[in-house]
């Protein structure tokens, strides 16, 4: 214990004595945040080459259903996939495999029917054509019908709005010309006057996850700072890597192999002092949502799920981060070699995890190959705390995921270190 102790001051010393690596550490990270962040705030591009997968629940069997699966079926950016029922869309949404379920209700077209036709007879009765006006008198009520759907809260605002208002459009245009094909069998001669209800019978509800409330929609400042937050603790690897090369050149490795300790202790050091680093630079980022952000005109962080276990995928994140600086600290036999590979594999892993381009825009591949990456672990273990408010158990596939990574990556570097440092 006296010995990791040491080797755990030691890297401290080295660390707060290294201003640019300090300045990678926490500076970087908040300016790319506020940055991007800023760019991105009510934007959001659909890739217009790329359909979307949405599931279709269809509890209405009826004309307008059809109407309604035929005008997205012809959509480039949609590809609808029938859902056995609306609890198995809910459920798959929620849980991000699908970015959105729509559900039509039931008894859509019939009720629609029956709203068309009592208009009609209103219509008729102002003209004194209704011959039997006890059935303009004596209404029964219609129930507006709502069309639901189901968002994966980590989709961005914009593509929510853009769904909503081409479905509001279509749904329009439906009921328009329902109630003028109903209006037109009953006349013999064209009229251009509207003398039935104009307001929309039909209307769309968004539905949340429990416990978030409706108008709290995930914005720019939801998915930014997870994103960055977890490429910042990434970036742990470069001033770590650095290091690791500078004590090699600089003997301090050959001094320790002269001491009674062991080079999984060495690592031990290395990995408690730049796993505090992880958690403060994740601490510092959630501050700069909660309080400057609002300051500087960007949407305030909500966050909706538990910050203790918030923290508790940081942790997990900065293990895997550390384990690949480690392997690379290593392997690498100069500077040259640590600092460009070093970024530049970060640049990719953030990449293909998802924090430029969101995953489910990517090309089918692409997603696979995402799947790969560590940093696809930690941010959809971030979005489901942040924004789709799970418990801790449903996150054990991320976090154990995160953990085998740096407990390979560990393992490896000793290995390579034992075999290259073998008599």
């Amino acid at each position: 214990m006296h010995k990791l102790f040491a080797s755990t001051y030691k890297e401290f010393l080295l660390l707060t004595r290294d201003i640019g690596g300090l300045a990678i550490l926490f500076l970087m990270p908040i300016l790319l945040v506020i940055t991007i962040t800023t760019i991105q705030d009510g934007t959001f591009k659909i890739i217009k080459e790329t359909k979307i997968p949405v599931l279709w629940v269809d509890e209405d069997q009826g004309e307008i259903s059809k109407s309604i699966f035929e005008g997205f079926s012809n959509s480039k950016t949609l590809e609808l996939i029938t859902a056995s029922s609306e609890d198995e869309a809910k459920s798959s949404v929620f849980k991000g495999d699908y970015q959105l379920a729509i559900v039509i209700p039931k008894n859509l077209s019939t009720d629609l029917a029956a709203k068309v036709d009592e208009n009609v007879s209103g219509i008729m009765a102002k003209f004194g054509l209704e011959e039997d006006s006890a059935t303009v008198v004596d209404k029964t009520p219609i129930a507006q019908k709502e069309i639901r759907l189901y968002f994966d809260p980590a989709t961005q605002y914009a593509f929510k709005s853009s769904i909503k208002n081409g479905i509001n459009q279509m749904i329009a245009k439906v009921e328009t010309q329902s109630i003028y094909k109903a209006f037109q069998e009953q006349l013999e001669e064209d009229t251009s006057e509207d003398f039935f209800e104009t307001e929309s019978f039909i209307s769309f509800k968004e539905i949340v996850p429990n416990g978030m409330q409706d108008d709290a929609i995930p914005n720019a400042t939801q998915h930014n700072i997870p994103a960055w937050s977890l490429f910042a603790i990434f970036f742990i690897i470069l001033p770590l890597s650095i290091n690791m090369v500078k004590e090699k050149n600089q003997g301090t490795f050959v001094r320790l192999r002269t001491n009674p300790i062991s080079y999984a202790t060495v690592l031990g050091g290395k990995t408690l002092v730049f796993l505090a680093v992880a958690l403060l630079q994740f601490g510092i980022m959630l501050l700069i949502g909660v309080f400057l952000f609002p300051i500087i005109g960007l949407p305030k962080l909500e966050i909706s799920g538990n910050v203790s276990i918030l923290f508790v995928v940081a942790f997990f994140a900065g293990l895997a981060a550390i384990g690949l600086g480690l392997l690379l600290g290593t392997i690498a036999k100069s500077q040259e070699q640590s600092a460009p590979f070093g970024a530049t594999f970060v640049v990719i892993l953030a990449a293909l995890g998802g924090v430029w381009v969101p995953v489910f825009a990517m090309p089918s591949f692409m997603q696979s190959i995402s799947r790969l990456s560590p940093m696809n672990w930690g941010l959809n273990a971030f979005y489901d705390v942040f924004l789709r408010n799970v418990d801790f158990p449903e996150l054990i596939p991320e976090i154990s995921l995160l953990f085998l990574f740096f407990i390979a990556t560990t393992l490896i570097a000793i290995l390579y270190n034992k075999r290259q440092n073998s008599v």
